[in-house]
């Protein structure tokens, strides 16, 4: 079995890796009730996008 006959240094194994890095997701507001939202998605809180009612949100309120 072929193994390596150096060892690879920090700096090679760093720049190998540079691209495997978490992101942070995408947020943006919702126009109708100022929730944060991923976009491209309905609100999950009032139901809205893109200005219209698209899913039907039961409000309970205490």
């Amino acid at each position: 079995m072929a193994v390596p006959f150096r060892r690879t240094s920090k700096t090679k194994k760093r720049m190998r890796r540079t691209h495997l890095k978490k992101t942070a997701p995408n947020v943006v507001l919702c126009k109708n009730c100022g929730e944060a939202i991923t976009p491209h998605r309905a609100c999950t809180k009032c139901g809205y996008y893109k200005g219209k009612e698209v899913i039907k949100v039961n409000e309970e309120e205490n």
